[in-house]
Protein backbone atom coordinates (compact mmCIF):
# COMPACT_ATOMS: atom_id res chain seq x y z
CA UNK A 1 0.00 0.00 0.00
CA UNK A 2 1.11 3.08 -0.72
CA UNK A 3 2.44 5.30 1.93
CA UNK A 4 0.01 8.37 1.11
CA UNK A 5 -2.50 5.97 1.57
CA UNK A 6 -1.67 4.19 4.68
CA UNK A 7 -1.20 8.28 5.89
CA UNK A 8 -4.86 9.17 4.92
CA UNK A 9 -6.11 5.66 6.48
CA UNK A 10 -4.28 5.98 10.01
CA UNK A 11 -5.62 9.80 10.33
CA UNK A 12 -9.56 8.79 9.47
CA UNK A 13 -9.29 6.12 12.16
CA UNK A 14 -7.65 8.42 14.39
CA UNK A 15 -10.18 11.28 13.67
CA UNK A 16 -13.29 8.33 14.06
CA UNK A 17 -12.03 7.25 17.73
CA UNK A 18 -12.02 11.09 19.03
CA UNK A 19 -15.77 11.21 17.55
CA UNK A 20 -16.48 8.24 19.62
CA UNK A 21 -15.12 8.82 22.65
CA UNK A 22 -16.42 12.54 22.57
CA UNK A 23 -19.97 10.40 22.00
CA UNK A 24 -19.29 8.21 24.64
CA UNK A 25 -18.51 11.16 27.49
CA UNK A 26 -21.65 13.07 26.71
CA UNK A 27 -23.79 9.98 26.53
CA UNK A 28 -22.32 9.05 30.15
CA UNK A 29 -22.47 12.52 31.20
CA UNK A 30 -26.35 12.47 30.43
CA UNK A 31 -26.79 8.74 32.21
CA UNK A 32 -25.05 9.92 35.48
CA UNK A 33 -27.41 12.94 35.75
CA UNK A 34 -30.88 10.82 34.56
CA UNK A 35 -29.80 8.42 37.36
CA UNK A 36 -29.27 11.26 40.28
CA UNK A 37 -25.54 10.68 40.33
CA UNK A 38 -25.31 14.53 40.42
CA UNK A 39 -25.88 17.34 42.76
CA UNK A 40 -28.03 19.31 40.67
CA UNK A 41 -29.94 21.98 42.75
CA UNK A 42 -33.52 22.00 42.84
CA UNK A 43 -36.18 24.94 43.49
CA UNK A 44 -38.47 24.75 46.47
CA UNK A 45 -42.81 25.16 45.92
CA UNK A 46 -43.30 28.32 47.65
CA UNK A 47 -45.44 27.71 51.14
CA UNK A 48 -49.19 29.54 50.64
CA UNK A 49 -49.65 32.56 53.27
CA UNK A 50 -51.64 32.74 55.93
CA UNK A 51 -55.14 32.97 55.65
CA UNK A 52 -58.85 32.73 57.07
CA UNK A 53 -61.32 32.39 54.52
CA UNK A 54 -64.57 31.96 56.55
CA UNK A 55 -65.84 32.41 59.98
CA UNK A 56 -68.89 31.58 61.80
CA UNK A 57 -70.71 30.85 64.07
CA UNK A 58 -72.93 27.43 64.03
CA UNK A 59 -75.79 26.44 66.00
CA UNK A 60 -74.80 22.98 66.47
CA UNK A 61 -71.64 23.72 68.38
CA UNK A 62 -73.77 26.86 70.22
CA UNK A 63 -76.88 25.71 71.77
CA UNK A 64 -77.47 29.20 73.21
CA UNK A 65 -78.02 30.12 69.47
CA UNK A 66 -81.16 30.14 67.68
CA UNK A 67 -79.30 29.47 64.06
CA UNK A 68 -75.81 29.83 62.28
CA UNK A 69 -74.40 33.00 62.21
CA UNK A 70 -71.79 33.67 59.01
CA UNK A 71 -69.23 36.75 59.53
CA UNK A 72 -68.97 38.83 56.44
CA UNK A 73 -64.91 40.01 55.69
CA UNK A 74 -64.32 43.71 55.17
CA UNK A 75 -63.28 44.90 51.96
CA UNK A 76 -59.42 44.46 53.26
CA UNK A 77 -60.54 40.82 54.18
CA UNK A 78 -58.59 41.32 57.42
CA UNK A 79 -61.91 41.70 59.54
CA UNK A 80 -64.90 39.69 59.89
CA UNK A 81 -68.38 41.32 61.69
CA UNK A 82 -71.30 39.81 62.52
CA UNK A 83 -74.04 40.47 64.76
CA UNK A 84 -76.23 37.90 67.31
CA UNK A 85 -79.53 39.25 66.96
CA UNK A 86 -81.14 38.21 70.41
CA UNK A 87 -79.57 38.88 73.67
CA UNK A 88 -76.92 36.18 74.03
CA UNK A 89 -74.44 36.27 75.82
CA UNK A 90 -70.67 36.02 73.64
CA UNK A 91 -68.69 34.72 76.79
CA UNK A 92 -68.55 31.34 75.69
CA UNK A 93 -68.64 30.67 71.96
CA UNK A 94 -66.99 28.40 69.39
CA UNK A 95 -66.28 29.46 66.29
CA UNK A 96 -65.91 27.58 62.76
CA UNK A 97 -63.27 29.00 60.64
CA UNK A 98 -61.61 28.02 56.98
CA UNK A 99 -57.81 28.94 57.01
CA UNK A 100 -54.67 27.83 55.33
CA UNK A 101 -51.84 27.55 57.31
CA UNK A 102 -50.69 25.39 59.88
CA UNK A 103 -51.58 27.11 63.00
CA UNK A 104 -54.18 29.69 64.25
CA UNK A 105 -53.69 31.18 68.02
CA UNK A 106 -55.67 33.25 70.35
CA UNK A 107 -53.49 35.65 72.83
CA UNK A 108 -50.47 32.98 71.84
CA UNK A 109 -53.03 30.06 72.46
CA UNK A 110 -53.53 27.35 69.92
CA UNK A 111 -57.15 27.34 68.26
CA UNK A 112 -59.38 24.22 66.99
CA UNK A 113 -62.27 25.05 64.32
CA UNK A 114 -65.49 23.66 65.91
CA UNK A 115 -64.06 23.09 69.01
CA UNK A 116 -62.19 26.34 71.11
CA UNK A 117 -64.05 28.40 73.41
CA UNK A 118 -63.11 32.24 73.43
CA UNK A 119 -64.84 35.62 74.70
CA UNK A 120 -66.21 37.49 71.65
CA UNK A 121 -67.49 40.59 73.85
CA UNK A 122 -64.82 42.88 73.07
CA UNK A 123 -63.06 41.98 69.17
CA UNK A 124 -60.68 39.33 69.55
CA UNK A 125 -57.34 38.94 67.60
CA UNK A 126 -56.98 35.65 65.44
CA UNK A 127 -53.36 35.26 64.38
CA UNK A 128 -52.62 32.87 61.69
CA UNK A 129 -49.12 31.45 60.95
CA UNK A 130 -47.56 29.15 58.16
CA UNK A 131 -44.75 26.55 57.74
CA UNK A 132 -42.59 29.27 56.74
CA UNK A 133 -43.50 31.43 60.09
CA UNK A 134 -45.43 34.16 58.12
CA UNK A 135 -48.21 35.45 60.11
CA UNK A 136 -51.30 37.22 59.24
CA UNK A 137 -53.75 38.96 62.15
CA UNK A 138 -57.23 38.81 61.57
CA UNK A 139 -60.42 40.81 63.96
CA UNK A 140 -63.49 39.42 64.58
CA UNK A 141 -66.14 41.58 65.62
CA UNK A 142 -69.28 40.19 66.62
CA UNK A 143 -72.38 42.86 67.98
CA UNK A 144 -74.18 41.04 70.75
CA UNK A 145 -78.08 42.25 70.02
CA UNK A 146 -78.04 46.20 69.17
CA UNK A 147 -74.45 47.09 70.16
CA UNK A 148 -75.94 48.82 73.49
CA UNK A 149 -75.58 48.30 77.20
CA UNK A 150 -78.66 46.66 78.50
CA UNK A 151 -79.93 47.61 81.82
CA UNK A 152 -81.68 44.79 83.44
CA UNK A 153 -84.69 45.83 85.78
CA UNK A 154 -86.71 43.93 88.54
CA UNK A 155 -89.16 45.13 90.51
CA UNK A 156 -90.36 43.21 93.98
CA UNK A 157 -92.65 40.44 93.66
CA UNK A 158 -92.57 41.56 89.62
CA UNK A 159 -95.00 44.17 90.05
CA UNK A 160 -95.83 46.67 87.33
CA UNK A 161 -94.72 50.30 87.32
CA UNK A 162 -98.03 52.13 87.72
CA UNK A 163 -97.53 54.98 89.34
CA UNK A 164 -95.33 58.31 88.93
CA UNK A 165 -96.40 59.41 92.93
CA UNK A 166 -94.96 56.25 94.24
CA UNK A 167 -91.59 54.38 94.26
CA UNK A 168 -91.38 50.82 93.54
CA UNK A 169 -88.29 48.67 95.23
CA UNK A 170 -86.28 45.90 93.23
CA UNK A 171 -83.02 45.81 92.07
CA UNK A 172 -81.10 46.98 88.56
CA UNK A 173 -77.86 45.79 87.21
CA UNK A 174 -76.22 46.55 83.60
CA UNK A 175 -74.25 44.50 81.19
CA UNK A 176 -72.17 47.15 80.04
CA UNK A 177 -71.12 45.39 76.91
CA UNK A 178 -68.35 47.40 74.95
CA UNK A 179 -67.46 50.91 76.51
CA UNK A 180 -69.36 50.49 79.59
CA UNK A 181 -68.78 48.98 83.18
CA UNK A 182 -70.75 46.22 83.83
CA UNK A 183 -72.79 46.94 86.74
CA UNK A 184 -73.93 44.01 89.43
CA UNK A 185 -76.86 43.29 90.69
CA UNK A 186 -77.96 46.23 93.51
CA UNK A 187 -81.20 47.28 95.46
CA UNK A 188 -83.06 50.84 93.34
CA UNK A 189 -86.53 52.04 93.29
CA UNK A 190 -88.38 53.19 90.37
CA UNK A 191 -91.31 55.12 89.73
CA UNK A 192 -93.26 56.41 86.67
CA UNK A 193 -92.33 60.00 85.52
CA UNK A 194 -93.24 62.58 82.52
CA UNK A 195 -96.85 63.99 81.65
CA UNK A 196 -98.16 63.65 78.43
CA UNK A 197 -95.24 60.71 77.66
CA UNK A 198 -96.45 59.19 80.92
CA UNK A 199 -100.18 59.28 80.15
CA UNK A 200 -101.36 59.19 76.85
CA UNK A 201 -97.69 56.89 75.28
CA UNK A 202 -97.68 53.14 75.91
CA UNK A 203 -94.03 52.96 76.06
CA UNK A 204 -93.48 55.24 79.22
CA UNK A 205 -90.44 57.14 80.71
CA UNK A 206 -89.38 56.32 84.27
CA UNK A 207 -86.94 57.95 87.09
CA UNK A 208 -84.38 55.40 88.72
CA UNK A 209 -83.11 56.11 92.32
CA UNK A 210 -80.55 54.52 93.32
CA UNK A 211 -79.67 53.24 97.03
CA UNK A 212 -76.09 55.61 96.98
CA UNK A 213 -74.22 57.86 94.71
CA UNK A 214 -72.59 55.98 91.99
CA UNK A 215 -71.97 56.55 88.48
CA UNK A 216 -73.79 55.05 86.22
CA UNK A 217 -73.00 54.47 82.19
CA UNK A 218 -70.05 56.15 82.63
CA UNK A 219 -72.08 59.45 83.83
CA UNK A 220 -71.18 61.56 87.13
CA UNK A 221 -71.91 59.39 90.21
CA UNK A 222 -75.81 60.50 91.50
CA UNK A 223 -78.97 58.54 92.95
CA UNK A 224 -81.40 59.89 90.35
CA UNK A 225 -81.29 58.63 86.35
CA UNK A 226 -84.31 59.84 84.38
CA UNK A 227 -84.98 57.08 81.47
CA UNK A 228 -86.32 58.55 78.23
CA UNK A 229 -88.93 56.85 76.06
CA UNK A 230 -88.57 58.68 72.94
CA UNK A 231 -91.82 57.14 71.80
CA UNK A 232 -92.99 59.89 69.95
CA UNK A 233 -89.57 60.58 68.37
CA UNK A 234 -88.93 57.90 65.43
CA UNK A 235 -85.44 59.15 65.47
CA UNK A 236 -85.03 59.46 69.18
CA UNK A 237 -82.41 62.02 68.53
CA UNK A 238 -84.56 65.36 69.22
CA UNK A 239 -83.21 65.07 72.44
CA UNK A 240 -79.53 64.17 72.03
CA UNK A 241 -79.17 66.87 69.28
CA UNK A 242 -80.44 69.35 71.49
CA UNK A 243 -78.13 68.15 74.16
CA UNK A 244 -75.11 68.69 71.47
CA UNK A 245 -76.25 72.18 71.33
CA UNK A 246 -75.77 72.33 75.34
CA UNK A 247 -72.42 71.60 75.06
CA UNK A 248 -71.85 73.78 72.46
CA UNK A 249 -72.88 76.51 74.42
CA UNK A 250 -71.70 78.60 77.26
CA UNK A 251 -74.79 77.13 79.60
CA UNK A 252 -72.85 75.75 82.65
CA UNK A 253 -75.02 72.43 82.91
CA UNK A 254 -76.22 70.46 80.03
CA UNK A 255 -77.29 66.71 80.95
CA UNK A 256 -75.25 63.72 80.09
CA UNK A 257 -77.41 60.94 78.09
CA UNK A 258 -76.88 57.44 77.11
CA UNK A 259 -78.39 54.88 74.68
CA UNK A 260 -79.27 51.55 76.35
CA UNK A 261 -81.65 48.48 76.09
CA UNK A 262 -83.67 48.22 78.72
CA UNK A 263 -85.63 44.64 79.92
CA UNK A 264 -88.04 44.77 82.79
CA UNK A 265 -88.98 41.93 84.98
CA UNK A 266 -87.61 39.58 82.39
CA UNK A 267 -89.69 41.51 79.70
CA UNK A 268 -87.70 43.60 76.59
CA UNK A 269 -89.14 47.21 77.06
CA UNK A 270 -87.09 49.03 74.12
CA UNK A 271 -84.35 51.31 73.80
CA UNK A 272 -84.18 54.64 76.11
CA UNK A 273 -81.89 57.70 76.29
CA UNK A 274 -80.81 57.70 80.27
CA UNK A 275 -79.80 60.73 81.49
CA UNK A 276 -79.35 63.06 84.41
CA UNK A 277 -81.57 64.52 86.27
CA UNK A 278 -82.46 68.18 86.38
CA UNK A 279 -81.57 68.88 90.09
CA UNK A 280 -79.22 70.58 92.57
CA UNK A 281 -76.02 68.58 92.83
CA UNK A 282 -72.03 69.11 92.55
CA UNK A 283 -72.13 67.08 89.17
CA UNK A 284 -75.43 68.86 88.18
CA UNK A 285 -77.06 72.01 88.52
CA UNK A 286 -74.39 73.53 91.18
CA UNK A 287 -76.07 76.03 93.25
CA UNK A 288 -74.39 75.33 96.49
CA UNK A 289 -75.89 76.33 100.04
CA UNK A 290 -78.32 79.12 99.23
CA UNK A 291 -79.26 78.75 95.32
CA UNK A 292 -82.30 78.07 93.53
CA UNK A 293 -83.74 76.23 90.99
CA UNK A 294 -86.86 77.45 89.35
CA UNK A 295 -89.05 75.92 86.44
CA UNK A 296 -92.11 78.19 84.50
CA UNK A 297 -94.53 75.71 85.01
CA UNK A 298 -98.43 74.96 84.63
CA UNK A 299 -101.20 74.77 87.45
CA UNK A 300 -102.60 71.55 86.34
CA UNK A 301 -98.75 69.90 86.35
CA UNK A 302 -97.77 70.84 89.68
CA UNK A 303 -97.40 67.95 93.08
CA UNK A 304 -99.43 68.37 96.15
CA UNK A 305 -96.36 69.34 97.67
CA UNK A 306 -94.68 71.70 94.68
CA UNK A 307 -94.49 75.34 96.14
CA UNK A 308 -94.53 78.48 93.71
CA UNK A 309 -95.04 82.18 92.89
CA UNK A 310 -96.44 84.46 90.09
CA UNK A 311 -95.49 87.04 88.55
CA UNK A 312 -97.12 88.94 86.21
CA UNK A 313 -96.20 87.04 83.31
CA UNK A 314 -95.69 83.15 84.63
CA UNK A 315 -96.06 80.53 87.52
CA UNK A 316 -92.67 79.76 89.21
CA UNK A 317 -92.12 76.48 90.53
CA UNK A 318 -89.41 76.06 93.05
CA UNK A 319 -87.61 73.18 92.35
CA UNK A 320 -84.99 73.81 95.02
CA UNK A 321 -84.32 74.10 98.16
CA UNK A 322 -87.20 72.43 99.79
CA UNK A 323 -88.92 75.23 101.44
CA UNK A 324 -92.23 76.86 102.82
CA UNK A 325 -93.99 79.95 101.34
CA UNK A 326 -93.48 81.70 104.01
CA UNK A 327 -89.94 81.64 104.98
CA UNK A 328 -87.54 84.50 104.24
CA UNK A 329 -86.08 82.02 101.70
CA UNK A 330 -89.18 81.82 99.53
CA UNK A 331 -90.16 85.75 99.92
CA UNK A 332 -86.51 86.68 98.61
CA UNK A 333 -86.68 84.63 95.38
CA UNK A 334 -90.21 86.21 94.43
CA UNK A 335 -89.18 89.04 95.42
CA UNK A 336 -86.14 89.01 92.64
CA UNK A 337 -88.10 87.25 90.36
CA UNK A 338 -91.08 89.71 90.35
CA UNK A 339 -88.24 92.91 90.61
CA UNK A 340 -86.64 91.53 87.16
CA UNK A 341 -89.80 91.63 85.65
CA UNK A 342 -91.10 94.94 86.98
CA UNK A 343 -87.53 96.18 85.33
CA UNK A 344 -88.33 94.32 81.82
CA UNK A 345 -91.37 95.83 81.34
CA UNK A 346 -90.57 99.11 82.66
CA UNK A 347 -90.20 102.38 80.87
CA UNK A 348 -86.36 102.52 81.27
CA UNK A 349 -85.80 98.66 80.84
CA UNK A 350 -82.87 99.30 78.81
CA UNK A 351 -80.72 101.25 81.21
CA UNK A 352 -77.66 99.95 81.95
CA UNK A 353 -77.84 100.93 85.53
CA UNK A 354 -81.57 100.47 85.98
CA UNK A 355 -83.00 97.61 83.55
CA UNK A 356 -83.19 94.16 83.02
CA UNK A 357 -79.44 93.51 82.37
CA UNK A 358 -78.82 94.32 86.19
CA UNK A 359 -80.85 91.40 86.95
CA UNK A 360 -79.45 88.87 84.50
CA UNK A 361 -76.95 86.77 83.08
CA UNK A 362 -77.27 87.63 79.46
CA UNK A 363 -75.30 85.64 78.06
CA UNK A 364 -76.63 82.50 79.90
CA UNK A 365 -80.17 84.02 78.49
CA UNK A 366 -79.08 84.35 74.22
CA UNK A 367 -78.08 80.95 74.52
CA UNK A 368 -80.97 79.33 75.78
CA UNK A 369 -83.34 81.23 73.44
CA UNK A 370 -81.23 80.49 70.44
CA UNK A 371 -81.28 76.88 71.74
CA UNK A 372 -84.76 76.29 71.66
CA UNK A 373 -85.17 79.00 68.82
CA UNK A 374 -83.17 76.71 66.63
CA UNK A 375 -85.03 73.69 67.41
CA UNK A 376 -88.60 75.38 67.43
CA UNK A 377 -88.96 73.44 70.62
CA UNK A 378 -93.10 73.65 71.54
CA UNK A 379 -92.49 73.91 75.23
CA UNK A 380 -90.49 76.09 75.54
CA UNK A 381 -92.20 79.29 74.39
CA UNK A 382 -93.89 79.68 77.61
CA UNK A 383 -95.33 76.28 78.80
CA UNK A 384 -92.99 74.32 80.62
CA UNK A 385 -89.59 72.93 80.74
CA UNK A 386 -88.27 76.04 81.21
CA UNK A 387 -85.59 76.28 83.77
CA UNK A 388 -83.42 79.11 85.66
CA UNK A 389 -81.14 79.35 88.20
CA UNK A 390 -80.14 82.12 90.76
CA UNK A 391 -77.41 82.35 93.55
CA UNK A 392 -78.16 85.27 95.84
CA UNK A 393 -76.12 87.79 95.13
CA UNK A 394 -75.96 86.59 91.64
CA UNK A 395 -77.50 87.06 88.57
CA UNK A 396 -80.47 85.55 87.07
CA UNK A 397 -79.35 82.65 84.67
CA UNK A 398 -81.51 80.47 82.28
CA UNK A 399 -80.84 76.59 82.01
CA UNK A 400 -80.29 74.23 82.01
CA UNK A 401 -82.16 72.95 78.83
CA UNK A 402 -84.76 69.75 78.54
CA UNK A 403 -87.37 68.72 77.54
CA UNK A 404 -87.23 68.20 73.53
CA UNK A 405 -88.95 65.21 72.20
CA UNK A 406 -91.74 67.68 70.47
CA UNK A 407 -88.96 69.91 68.52
CA UNK A 408 -87.45 70.04 65.02
CA UNK A 409 -90.80 69.21 63.92
CA UNK A 410 -93.68 70.93 61.92
CA UNK A 411 -93.26 74.09 59.80
CA UNK A 412 -88.95 75.34 59.79
CA UNK A 413 -90.40 78.59 59.60
CA UNK A 414 -91.38 80.97 61.49
CA UNK A 415 -90.92 82.48 65.22
CA UNK A 416 -91.68 80.59 67.62
CA UNK A 417 -89.45 81.51 71.21
CA UNK A 418 -89.26 85.16 70.45
CA UNK A 419 -92.84 85.05 71.25
CA UNK A 420 -92.01 84.28 74.99
CA UNK A 421 -93.35 86.86 76.92
CA UNK A 422 -90.00 87.73 78.26
CA UNK A 423 -87.70 87.46 74.93
CA UNK A 424 -90.91 89.39 73.17
CA UNK A 425 -89.52 91.84 75.49
CA UNK A 426 -85.97 91.52 75.03
CA UNK A 427 -85.89 91.93 71.57
CA UNK A 428 -87.66 95.52 71.52
CA UNK A 429 -83.40 96.04 72.97
CA UNK A 430 -81.16 96.44 70.13
CA UNK A 431 -78.55 95.56 71.87
CA UNK A 432 -79.90 92.20 72.90
CA UNK A 433 -81.13 91.72 69.09
CA UNK A 434 -77.37 92.09 68.48
CA UNK A 435 -75.94 89.98 70.70
CA UNK A 436 -78.19 87.61 69.34
CA UNK A 437 -76.85 87.76 65.88
CA UNK A 438 -73.43 87.87 67.01
CA UNK A 439 -74.06 84.32 68.77
CA UNK A 440 -76.33 83.23 66.19
CA UNK A 441 -73.46 83.16 63.94
CA UNK A 442 -71.58 80.76 66.20
CA UNK A 443 -73.98 78.47 65.77
CA UNK A 444 -73.97 78.65 62.00
CA UNK A 445 -70.44 78.28 61.98
CA UNK A 446 -71.12 74.87 63.81
CA UNK A 447 -74.25 73.40 61.73
CA UNK A 448 -71.91 70.68 59.87
CA UNK A 449 -70.92 69.29 63.22
CA UNK A 450 -74.21 69.17 64.18
CA UNK A 451 -75.57 67.39 61.60
CA UNK A 452 -71.97 64.79 61.68
CA UNK A 453 -73.51 64.48 65.46
CA UNK A 454 -76.83 63.30 64.06
CA UNK A 455 -75.63 61.01 61.67
CA UNK A 456 -73.18 59.77 64.46
CA UNK A 457 -76.21 58.85 66.96
CA UNK A 458 -78.05 57.28 64.57
CA UNK A 459 -75.04 54.86 63.50
CA UNK A 460 -75.14 54.00 67.41
CA UNK A 461 -78.81 53.30 66.80
CA UNK A 462 -78.85 51.23 63.69
CA UNK A 463 -80.25 48.09 65.25
CA UNK A 464 -81.61 49.43 68.59
CA UNK A 465 -84.13 51.59 66.07
CA UNK A 466 -84.93 47.89 64.77
CA UNK A 467 -85.44 46.12 68.09
CA UNK A 468 -87.21 49.38 69.50
CA UNK A 469 -89.43 49.15 66.28
CA UNK A 470 -90.48 45.70 66.34
CA UNK A 471 -91.49 46.38 70.01
CA UNK A 472 -93.42 49.39 69.96
CA UNK A 473 -94.02 49.66 65.97
CA UNK A 474 -94.07 53.80 65.60
CA UNK A 475 -92.09 53.32 62.07
CA UNK A 476 -94.27 54.17 59.04
CA UNK A 477 -97.11 55.44 61.52
CA UNK A 478 -98.77 58.40 62.76
CA UNK A 479 -97.60 59.18 66.20
CA UNK A 480 -98.98 62.61 67.84
CA UNK A 481 -98.04 65.03 67.46
CA UNK A 482 -95.61 64.50 64.57
CA UNK A 483 -97.22 66.21 61.07
CA UNK A 484 -95.14 64.08 59.00
CA UNK A 485 -93.70 60.41 59.32
CA UNK A 486 -92.20 58.10 56.51
CA UNK A 487 -91.42 54.49 56.41
CA UNK A 488 -87.65 54.15 57.65
CA UNK A 489 -85.35 54.94 60.56
CA UNK A 490 -83.65 56.44 57.42
CA UNK A 491 -85.53 58.63 56.06
CA UNK A 492 -86.92 59.66 59.66
CA UNK A 493 -83.09 60.57 60.03
CA UNK A 494 -82.74 62.47 56.77
CA UNK A 495 -86.33 65.02 57.32
CA UNK A 496 -84.71 65.58 61.02
CA UNK A 497 -81.40 67.02 59.10
CA UNK A 498 -82.93 68.37 56.44
CA UNK A 499 -85.31 70.12 58.82
CA UNK A 500 -82.72 71.11 60.75
CA UNK A 501 -80.76 72.75 57.36
CA UNK A 502 -84.04 74.63 56.58
CA UNK A 503 -84.68 76.18 59.78
CA UNK A 504 -80.96 77.44 60.38
CA UNK A 505 -81.32 79.44 56.38
CA UNK A 506 -84.57 80.45 57.81
CA UNK A 507 -83.06 81.87 60.97
CA UNK A 508 -80.22 83.73 59.39
CA UNK A 509 -82.22 85.83 56.53
CA UNK A 510 -85.07 86.83 59.72
CA UNK A 511 -82.53 87.65 61.90
CA UNK A 512 -80.33 89.52 59.43
CA UNK A 513 -83.82 91.52 58.68
CA UNK A 514 -84.08 92.90 62.45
Amino acid sequence: MPAFIMQLYCNVQSQTYLIYRSVFFIAFAFSLASCGGSEAPSKKLPVPAPTISEFSFLSINNPQLESDISLEADKTGKTFSGRISTNTSLRELVPTFDFTGSLVTVGGIAQNSGTSVNDFTEPLIYTVINAAGDKQIYTVDLTKFTGLPIIYIKTDDFLPIESKEYYLEGDISIDGGRGFDDLAEIEMKIRGRGHSTWLYYPKKPFQVKLHEKMSFLGMPEDKKWIFLAEYSDRTMLRNKTAFEFGYLSGLEWTPQGRFAEVYINNQYNGTYNITQKIEESDNRVALGDTGYLLEIDQLDRLDADDVYFYTSKFLINIKEPDLSADSPEFVYIKTLLNEFENALFGPNFQDTAEGYITYIDIDSFVDWYLINEITKNLDSQFFSSIYLNVIPEGKIKMGPIWDFDLSLIGDSEGWWVKDNPWYQRLFQDPAFVERVKLRFAYFKDNQNFIIEKIDAHAKDLQWAQQENDKRWATIGVYVFPNPVFFDTYQEEVDNLKSWYMNRMSWLEDALDEL
